[in-house]
């Protein structure tokens, strides 16, 4: 019986999230020799995983596999670092892992290291027992089984990280951090956005569910399925619920810099949810003088999927630019 339940959100899971089944991870220390580009992979054996480029030549750029407390981890690291570093969430679909992501956004154009973190329950972190496995979860409860450990769990265990990333010399003290994220990867961006400890400078979120409530509607349309919801997912969503969060999200003098890009051909997520995202938003920085840090692209033509080349080169575009202007 529990074959038959697992198909439609199985189905759902390679709609929305595109559950990969990602090869595992070394030790920490693993990188490529100076000079790599995003498409190459990661096999040279340097164990130095601090944030110091190594190589000649303007456009090296050093990767290094490693883990930070705890966490699988890209360092993308560029000979010129002149920007804090930036940290990147994947989705649960394509791309749906630390390295897809580099390869489709490894934003060379701006000056910092770049670190791509695997999000749990995925790639060296996913769950070598069928019981566990990420549609047997959905099968059993998406708010409490997914939605939980892997979207909350990925902002939950942020500070720990950079935490890591200050004893390897990656950041300063008291620097702020530039956020990525990509779908469920973006539902933890804004997460994160809400807690106090983690300073943020600038944000961006791509085709970002706001939260639980609107991640159980993507499900539903996709599977035609009620989601039934408890007391207690109830009192999880309406906790992780960015919009009922934009106070925390919005402070800061000057409040974080936060791109809200969505695409309008995404049927998976619908746009909306960043519109009015945005318009929550809105009045908090307007009264600060800051409508510039806040900005809503809804790109014609981007589907929930962004990696085929014109959307691609488009969003690589604006992030870069959005990091540029206000890290």
């Amino acid at each position: 019986m529990l074959h038959h339940r697992l198909l439609l959100p199985t189905l759902f899971c390679n709609l929305f999230f595109g559950i990969a089944h990602g090869g595992g991870y070394t030790a920490s220390g693993l990188m490529t020799t100076a000079g790599a580009t995003a498409s190459e992979p990661l096999s040279a054996t340097h164990e130095d995983s601090s944030c110091a480029a190594k190589g000649e030549g303007a456009n090296n750029v050093m990767t290094v596999r490693t883990t930070l407390a705890g966490v699988p981890a890209i360092l993308r690291v560029p000979k010129a670092i002149r920007k804090p570093l930036i940290v990147l969430w994947h989705g649960l679909g394509p791309p749906a892992g630390e390295s897809e992501l580099m390869t489709a956004l490894p934003l060379d154009d701006v000056p910092s290291v770049k670190v791509y973190l695997g999000l749990p329950l995925f790639g060296a972190r996913a769950p070598a027992d069928d019981a566990e496995s990420l549609a047997r979860r959905q099968a059993e409860d998406y708010a409490s089984r997914i939605f939980e450990p892997v979207v909350v769990g990925a902002a939950q265990e942020l500070p720990a990280v950079l935490k890591a990333l200050r004893g390897k010399k990656c950041l300063g003290p008291n620097e702020g951090i530039g956020l990525f994220g990509f779908s469920a990867g973006g539902t933890a961006v804004l997460i994160a956005l809400a807690e106090p400890e983690v300073p943020v400078r600038a944000a961006v979120t791509v085709n970002a569910p706001t939260g639980l409530s609107a991640a159980i509607d993507a499900m539903e349309r996709a599977t035609k399925r009620q989601y039934v919801w408890t007391d207690s997912t109830r009192q999880l969503a309406q906790r992780f619920d960015s919009i009922r969060r934009t106070t925390e999200i919005a402070s800061g003098d000057p409040p974080r810099a936060l791109l809200l890009f969505h695409g309008a051909d995404d049927t998976i997520v619908a746009p909306s949810g960043a519109v009015s995202l945005r318009n929550a938003l809105e009045p908090f920085y307007q009264r600060s003088g800051n409508d510039e840090r806040l900005k809503l692209v809804i790109a014609p033509g981007v589907s929930h999927g962004w990696t085929e080349p014109r959307p691609l080169g488009e969003l690589r575009a604006s992030v870069a630019d959005w990091f540029n202007r206000y890290l």
